[in-house]
Order: C-alpha cells, then sequence, then structure tokens
C-alpha cells in the first residue's frame, strides 16, 4: 500500500479521481450539481466525512475484527454523517434546507466506504487522513466544475446564493456570467448532469490519451541515442 503523499494527491485529484476515474459517487453528483454552490456545500461535507472516517477506522483497525469490518465501518460513517447534518442544520441551515436531503445520502456514498476498506484500514493515521483529504477534494473539484458548467449554461449565473454557505461577506462570488440570459432548462435538470458528466469524461479520455502518447513519443526518440553510445563503446 503506497504511503507516497505525492502519489496519493495525484491520484485523488486525477488519475484515481472519485467521479472522473473511479466512476462512484455519481447520485449525490447528478444531484446536487445543479449550482456550483451546491457542489461546494456538498463536497466541503463529504471531504469532512471522509477524513474523519479515515481517521477512525485507522485508529481502530487493530480492534475490529475482520467479519465484522463492513458493518463497524458502516456504522462509523453513518455517526459521522449525522454530525455533519446536526452541524450543517444549526450553523448553515438556509444550505441545509437545499442539500438536507441529500446528507445522509453521504452514508451510502461508495468512495467513503470504498477508501475505508481499500486504504484507511490497512495505513497508519496520517497517511489514511491525507488519503480522506485529497479523496474529499478530489470531489468536490468534480461537484464544483460540474455544477459551474450546469450553472452557467443553465441560468448565466455563477456561484448563485454563495452568501447562504460562506456568509454576506462572499455575495462577490455571485457572478452573472450572461446578462439577461433566459436559461436552457435541460442542463439545470439530471438529465443535463447525465450530458455534462459524459462531455467532462470523454474530455479527461482525451487528455489522458494524448498524455500517454507524448510519453510513448518521448521515450522512442531516447533509444536511439541510447544505441548509438553503445555502439561507440
Amino acid at each position: 500500500m503506497s504511503t507516497d503523499y505525492k502519489r496519493i494527491a495525484s491520484d485523488a485529484m486525477w488519475s484515481n479521481n472519485v467521479v472522473f476515474a473511479q466512476m462512484l459517487a455519481l447520485c449525490p453528483l447528478l444531484a446536487v450539481t445543479g449550482t456550483a454552490t451546491n457542489g461546494l456545500g456538498m463536497g466541503i461535507a463529504t471531504t469532512a466525512v471522509l477524513v474523519a472516517s479515515g481517521l477512525i477506522v485507522s485508529i481502530l483497525r487493530n480492534l475490529i475484527e475482520p467479519e465484522i469490518r463492513i458493518p463497524a465501518f458502516v456504522l462509523i460513517i453513518a455517526i459521522l454523517v449525522t454530525l455533519v447534518e446536526m452541524l450543517m442544520n444549526a450553523w448553515l441551515h438556509d444550505l441545509y434546507k437545499v442539500l438536507g436531503l441529500f446528507i445522509p445520502l453521504i452514508v451510502t456514498n461508495c468512495a467513503i466506504l470504498g477508501r475505508a476498506e481499500a486504504f484507511a484500514s490497512k495505513v497508519k493515521v496520517l497517511p489514511a487522513a491525507f488519503d480522506g483529504l485529497m479523496m474529499g477534494l478530489g470531489f468536490t473539484f468534480a461537484l464544483v466544475v460540474l455544477g459551474a458548467i450546469r450553472e452557467i449554461l443553465g441560468s448565466g449565473t455563477l456561484f448563485a446564493n454563495a452568501s447562504l454557505f460562506l456568509g454576506d461577506s462572499f455575495g462577490f462570488l455571485e457572478i452573472t456570467v450572461i446578462p439577461e440570459y433566459r436559461g436552457f432548462l435541460l442542463l439545470a435538470l439530471p438529465p443535463g448532469g447525465f450530458l455534462v458528466l459524459g462531455l467532462l469524461l470523454a474530455g479527461k479520455r482525451i487528455l489522458d490519451a494524448r498524455a500517454a502518447r507524448a510519453e510513448a513519443d518521448g521515450e522512442d526518440e531516447e533509444r536511439p541515442a541510447a544505441k548509438e553510445i553503445v555502439v561507440g563503446n
């Protein structure tokens, strides 16, 4: 199990991103990304659960019997999600009214249980927490990007109602990108989420294929020079 922090970060943000590579947690992704603000709120809530669950699972990994590890992990995640839901209801009530229906679904987020089983239960506390943080940020990145595209094309705004989440001082984030735009309802609805997600996945595949070709071309260019050195000797 690799505990290389640079590798963990790059995997979480791109090559093994929860959404763009593992294709997990698509239900909350499509449900809440009508706006970038909703995506940011759900992403931060999920990140908090990922970090806390990674910490607790790593600490208890030698105490939990293998036969009951999955129910134990689910119980830990459910407790953490309940705490996050209560805190959001208390301190961010306006955002809770928008996301409250979907917050309990974090318990069934395959990405969280998957990281607890595949990583946190096998490594020490620090790499487990770092992996949870990076995986959460990668998931938040996907939510915000998808939400931003849907919001701009769907209603012509960006980070609408950000002040509900971040406070009145962050109201400057609320931008009208396309003035007097009448909106494109399809992109604001879940089918629009499928369309945008499909385009983003296709874009990632193209970028990965170009990077692989460039790397292969670079290796081919180095081979003749290596042969010349051998002959010269």
